[in-house]
């Protein structure tokens, strides 16, 4: 399975591309996109460029699911909204390219990649960098989304075995009622 991580912001945006076969985990790509093209007053560019830009990884890479991100409430609320806009750009990218998005908070990558939530950048930095196997640090942004990606890897998986049995439980228990097979 092929996993695409995004990482959103409205200046940059990191992607981690990791492919997971069993419990064994390989480096694809990673990078980011920025909106630095677009003038600092023109949301709606920047918006636009990484629609583009998210589009054309997902094009480029073919990952079979995405995972972005959950947007947490800043000190700022302005700052919030205007994160929010650009995982929102992000996100339909994702769903324009006909991916499922699974969804992580900060704090949740950071438990599954380097053990605890309150982790330093540099710490999910060094560990994506260990569990990637790859020569030297991935940038802060790039780590984060190679985070997201290793996350569901882990988490994706027991997920969606959890999924299936609650699913498989539910659907024997509608085939029973007042103790009677229908």
């Amino acid at each position: 399975m092929r996993i695409l991580g995004i990482d959103p912001g409205l200046q940059t945006t990191g992607f981690g591309v990791v492919d997971v076969d069993g419990h064994h985990l390989s480096y694809v790509a990673s990078g980011t996109i920025r909106t630095t093209g677009a003038a600092l007053g023109d949301l709606p560019g920047r918006l636009k460029i990484l629609f583009d830009g998210i589009t054309e990884v997902a094009a480029r890479y073919q990952p079979d699911v995405a995972t972005v991100e959950i947007v947490f409430v800043n000190v700022n609320p302005q700052s919030t909204l205007l994160l929010g806009q650009a995982r929102g750009a992000c996100v339909t990218a994702l769903v324009a390219s006909r991916l499922p998005v699974a969804e992580y908070t900060a704090l949740q990558m950071k438990k599954a990649v380097v053990g605890h939530g309150r982790a330093a950048k540099s710490q999910v930095q060094e560990m994506v960098r260990r569990l990637l196997q790859l020569p030297g640090l991935p940038g802060t942004d790039a780590a984060d989304a190679l985070g997201l990606a290793i996350t569901h890897a882990h988490a994706g998986a027991a997920m969606a075995r959890l999924g299936e049995a609650t699913s498989l439980n539910r659907r024997q228990h509608a085939m029973y009622r007042s103790g009677r097979a229908l």
